[in-house]
């Protein structure tokens, strides 16, 4: 496991999608942000779910995705559908 995997809500099968995305680490994670990383991992798998965007989310702030506050949650919720195949 790399540090990727060591953030809440990331997995090992995240991880690796996240690397073959081009978000190889925590730095680059936190600069494109969840939104632009999650569209990144929808690019590469289509079945990319709106609990991977606030796991993402919740990645980035040191919480677990059900931590977000609920305009947070709202955000996303709304960006997913915006944005999903």
């Amino acid at each position: 496991m790399g540090e990727l995997s060591k953030l809440p809500n990331i997995g090992k099968d995240t991880e690796q999608q996240l690397i073959e995305a081009g978000v190889p680490d925590y730095a680059t994670l936190a600069e494109l942000g969840a939104k632009e990383a999650w569209l990144r991992l929808q690019q590469r798998d289509a079945s990319a779910c709106i609990n991977r965007l606030l796991g993402l989310e919740g990645a980035i702030r040191g919480v677990k995705k059900a931590d977000l506050p609920p305009e947070t949650k709202e955000d996303l919720r709304a960006f997913y559908q915006a944005h999903k195949l």
